[in-house]
């Protein structure tokens, strides 16, 4: 059994029994650790996995609660209809938020938490019709087919419920298609732009998925204290919230409801026994807990807990050698050997006063290698960022089968059936081999964050790791496929890289130099896989600098040198070339 399925059996038998048999603090210490867990959990998404640091969440609470204590006690609504009303209206709050503050990177997103935490929080206090400073009290009992949660032992089992359900429902995002997306959020943004994924989309979905869930916890609050005031949704407690997440392990959901029990446990004992100790009453509980915590972020950076499971051997919940007696997927109609599939007309790419790429013009055909030369610094990943997307051409013209790309995204061009690798290893190390290679075939599927969370696109599921086994297979790594791509050497890494972007099923590969930093036995064996692909009918665009590994290989070749292309023909003209001889080595007699 799995850590995660031995968590969540201990987890249910402690929350069915334990109800019954604690004594009365302890079931509030469990019925609030319930409660911040299912921020935490939201936290732990958020941040953990998607990479984006939060530090308002507690707004969100704050939303929910105010929601159903004003819906509750001055429109007389059910709280079951004021819940959805005010998941209604976080989720509304979110997506504004989110369009306003989820374009910032780096340290900026965190700061417009704060902000957007602090102006919910002032604004909560200052309306009249929420009771202002003083709140809104009597807030109703809540009550399902007759049973009134009316007590804290009662309302335990409400609370949990919840937690075990966003739990399951995380977990089986996590798993598919979606979750492989969201993952790529936190340091694969390349990746993903690469594989077809809409980086913006994903991450308004993972903030939604989080705010909602504060949501729920600020819902369960109100009718738990039946009564709201905005002190607990202030920025301590949303700086409180992420340091949950972050001591039990902000990338593992199971984490953040370890992390969310820790806090809590430790808070409540230290309320109690400190001012016995010190001999004053007082917030000394904060500056000892805030200690405990710097400690165990030191001692465990990743959380508390990788350090539970360490041990565990990683399983998987469906066996892998029966993917492949599912229905395969479709595959897109290749075009005929020989038609011109890309082509670039005088591309230019200027950075300020700096020439980049100047006046560069090549194509490339259906069933054959073009390989793009150059020293280094000649403009060749700069080319390959233009014709991938990932830059815009400041003149000229790229057409992919067709169809001009120079204002196409990314995960829109990936769409059309061009792929691609990178020059620095792009891998996601903690995921398995097999599951790196099905980021590739996201555009392959369609399942989307519902049927995902609820379990229902297992066949497509099995379907989309049939095909990363098959391209596993075909690269010939099949055996490691569930081995920690993070484990692999560097050449099996990058034939990894190649068998993700087979995955997306193109016509067109983008190899950015796939031959760096192999050995020469590693280099036979994928240039022996890419004459194998040009006989499939994929035209591969290849860019390198080690001309003794092309030559034998390409159809054709370009080399750049400054940005410039200064020679185009067959491998032998190439050789032949004094223009060619004299960029590389210098000097031509």
């Amino acid at each position: 059994m799995t850590p995660a399925r031995t968590s969540f059996a201990m987890l249910f038998i402690l929350v069915i029994v334990g109800p019954q048999f604690m004594p009365e603090p302890l079931v509030t210490v469990l019925n609030y650790t319930g409660l911040y867990a299912l921020v935490a959990i939201g936290l732990s998404l958020l941040t953990g996995i998607g990479g984006m640091s939060s530090f308002g969440h507690a707004a969100f609470v704050g939303v929910g609660a105010y929601a159903t204590s004003y819906l509750t006690t001055v429109a007389g609504l059910s709280p079951w209809i004021a819940l959805l009303v005010g998941l209604v209206a976080t989720a509304a709050v979110a997506l504004l938020l989110g369009a306003l503050t989820l374009r910032l990177d780096g340290h900026y997103l965190p700061l417009s938490t704060i902000a957007w935490g602090l102006a919910l929080y002032f604004l909560a206090g200052n309306l009249d019709f929420l009771g202002g400073h003083t709140g809104i009290s009597n807030v109703p009992v809540i009550n399902l087919l007759g049973f009134a949660f009316d007590n804290g032992r009662r309302f335990s089992y409400l609370i949990w419920t919840f937690v075990l359900v966003a739990i399951l429902l995380v977990q089986n995002l996590l798993s598919s298609r979606e979750g492989r997306a969201i993952r790529c959020l936190k340091g694969g943004h390349m990746i993903a732009k690469a594989m077809g994924v809409n980086i913006p989309r994903s991450r308004i979905i993972v903030f939604l998925i989080s705010a909602l869930l504060a949501a729920v916890s600020g819902w369960l609050y109100a009718h738990l204290q039946r009564f709201v005031n905005p002190t607990p949704f202030g920025l301590d407690y949303g700086i409180e919230y992420l340091f949950m997440a972050v001591v039990g392990g902000a990338g593992y959901v199971w984490g953040a409801v370890l992390g969310a029990g820790l806090i809590t446990t430790l808070r409540e004992g230290l309320t109690d026994v400190l001012p016995q100790l010190v001999g004053q009453s007082g917030n000394v509980e904060v500056i000892v807990l805030s200690v405990i915590t710097i400690i165990l972020l030191q001692r465990a950076p990743e959380g508390i807990w990788p350090l539970v499971t360490r041990g565990f051997q990683r399983q998987r919940s469906e066996r892998l050698d029966r993917l492949l007696d599912r229905k395969p997927l479709e595959r897109r109609t290749l075009p005929p050997p020989g038609k011109l599939i890309l082509e670039v007309v005088a591309a230019t790419k200027r950075f300020g006063g700096l020439v980049a790429v100047g006046n560069v013009s090549l194509g490339v055909k259906s069933g054959e290698i073009l390989a793009l030369l150059g020293p280094n610094g000649a403009g060749k990943t700069t080319m390959f960022h233009l014709i991938s997307g990932v830059l815009r051409a400041t003149s000229g013209a790229i057409r992919f089968l067709g169809q001009p790309i120079n204002d196409i995204a990314t995960h829109e061009i990936a769409r059309l059936g061009m792929s691609r690798t990178f020059q620095h290893v792009r891998l996601l190390p903690q995921l398995t081999v097999i599951e790196n290679v099905a980021i590739g075939a996201h555009l392959r599927g369609k399942a989307g964050v519902c049927r995902a969370s609820l379990h229902l696109e297992r066949d497509e599921e099995r379907r989309l790791l049939a095909e990363a086994s098959i391209q596993l297979e075909r690269v010939g790594l099949g055996a490691k496929k569930q081995s920690l791509a993070g484990s692999l050497s560097l050449g099996d890494q990058r034939i990894v890289e190649i068998a993700r972007a087979l995955a997306a099923d193109p016509c067109l590969l983008l190899l950015d130099e796939p031959a760096a930093g192999l050995r020469f036995k590693e280099k036979e064996a994928l240039a022996e896989l890419l004459r194998k692909l040009r006989q499939d009918g994929l035209g591969i665009l290849l860019v390198e600098h080690d001309m003794d590994f092309v030559m034998g290989l390409v159809d054709r070749i370009v080399v750049m040198e400054f940005g410039q292309k200064i020679a185009e023909g067959l491998p032998a003209q190439i050789q032949q070339n004094p223009t060619v001889l004299e960029a590389y080595l210098g000097s031509v007699e």
